[in-house]
């Protein structure tokens, strides 16, 4: 087993969200507490790592289709304006095209070893919601002028799977947007509760994985008057559990009950592999979700 500390590397640019809660259990003067608590957040991951541990519901979470990276690529070269990155990240998409009316119910994900399983397909009109959420008054669309079912790669639990996608036309590219086209599977319930006696805030979200699995970036919630937070992490050969930390800065000024999201990548002992990496605090799989709102990464 291992225990590590890593640094914050970078504000989310312009992410700020006021917590309510954050006055109660992390804000200004109280992040002091979860600073001094290490030794406490320690044992508590300990915990967590021993519940999951051989459990059923480890193994079920490495049995099923649980995406660790983008479920959506942009086409190859990425958009070609900064109108047009504007127009994805505003969800501003315009339909010329018909949407198929027609598909099957279910697909396969299959990987480069092990069985393939069989998962719900998501219908191409919830794919298209998904995309085109919203219509900014003034500004340019990306225009979707067809859509069939294909697929593509996505990085997952269980490593690199090839899962059915709905490929997007849009006008003026050669080649498709795609978005992955299969239901991600429920998470299995937690062998252990969420922490009730521990303060701090649980990791907001999971955004990248390294290519060789020995670094992860999660996103940390801390107050305004605070210093940038730590992630730390505690690894066993079958779980990697990170909780966050922040200490009270001494010249806080005039602290308001507000939290900011922060980049935080942690280097690890070995690589993620198989290992579920999981929340000290909620004793749940910490969820992937990507850079809300910033544009993936090309196909």
């Amino acid at each position: 087993m291992r225990i590590g500390t890593s640094r914050s590397v970078g504000l989310l640019t312009g992410i700020a969200l006021a917590v309510a809660s954050l006055g109660a259990v992390s804000g200004c003067g109280s992040q002091k507490a979860v600073a001094s608590s290490s030794d406490k957040l320690t044992d508590r991951a300990r915990q967590v790592a021993k519940a999951w541990d051989g459990s059923t519901a480890a193994d079920a979470w490495r049995a099923d289709y649980h995406p660790m990276g983008e479920v959506v690529q942009l086409p190859r070269g990425g958009l070609h304006s900064p109108a047009d990155r504007q127009a994805y990240m505003d969800q501003n998409f315009d339909l010329r095209g018909k949407l198929p009316v027609t598909w099957p119910e279910n697909g396969q994900v299959t990987w480069a070893a092990g069985k393939p399983l069989t998962r719900p397909l998501i219908g191409a009109d919830e794919s298209y919601r998904n995309l085109a959420g919203g219509r900014p008054e003034g500004k340019p669309p990306l225009t979707v002028t067809g859509v069939k079912l294909g697929e593509m790669r996505v990085a997952t639990t269980r490593g690199p799977a090839t899962v059915p996608a709905w490929l997007f036309t849009l006008d003026g590219y050669a080649t498709p947007l795609k978005q992955a086209a299969i239901m991600q599977a429920a998470i299995p319930q937690s062998p252990i509760s969420p922490a009730s006696d521990i303060p701090g805030l649980p990791l907001n979200r999971l955004i990248r994985i390294t290519e060789d699995g020995r670094s992860v970036t999660v996103v940390a919630v801390h107050g305004v008057c605070d210093d940038e937070p730590e992630v730390d992490v505690f690894e066993t050969t079958g779980s990697v559990v990170l909780w966050a930390s922040v200490a009270e800065r001494g010249d806080k000024g005039n602290c308001t009950k507000q939290g900011k999201l922060q980049q935080v990548t942690v280097k690890l002992g070995h690589s993620v592999s198989d290992r579920v990496l999981l929340d000290a605090l909620t004793g749940q799989p910490v969820p992937y979700k990507g850079l809300a709102g910033l544009p993936p990464s090309g196909s």
